[in-house]
């Protein structure tokens, strides 16, 4: 069953602004997305990663709500995953739900598109 479709675009100059503060990544990352978070050199990296994880929760959000609202660390978006399979997003509040997650960067845009379905 299809639950919805969330789109958003994240101005990365927007995300180094907030980013100055030290708490704001542990505010928005999950505990995997932190650990790799920390393993990043340099701030343009590091607000890249930021700045993607902002746009894919944006949208989770819009593509769960009303029927769920997840917190910043209820989803997690996972790259590098084994054998080249293409980054997951999770939900941990429900494993039945499903998330599908499309990323996009040009220049100082972040654009993400989530589709969630309940399986």
């Amino acid at each position: 069953m299809i639950l919805g479709i969330g789109v958003d675009v994240c101005h990365v100059p927007r995300i180094a602004r907030l980013a100055t503060n030290p708490r704001f990544p542990a505010r928005i990352l999950s505990l995997g997305e932190h650990e790799r978070f920390n393993l990043l050199n340099g701030p343009v990296e590091r607000t890249r990663f930021l700045a993607v994880r902002w746009a894919i929760k944006e949208s989770a959000y819009k593509a769960l709500y009303p029927t769920y609202q997840p917190t910043w660390k209820d989803l997690a978006f996972l790259t590098h995953q084994p054998e080249n399979k293409k980054p997951i997003l999770t939900f941990s509040k429900n494993k039945e739900i499903k998330l599908h997650a499309s990323v996009s960067h040009d220049g100082e845009y972040v654009f993400a598109t989530v589709f969630a379905e309940r399986v």
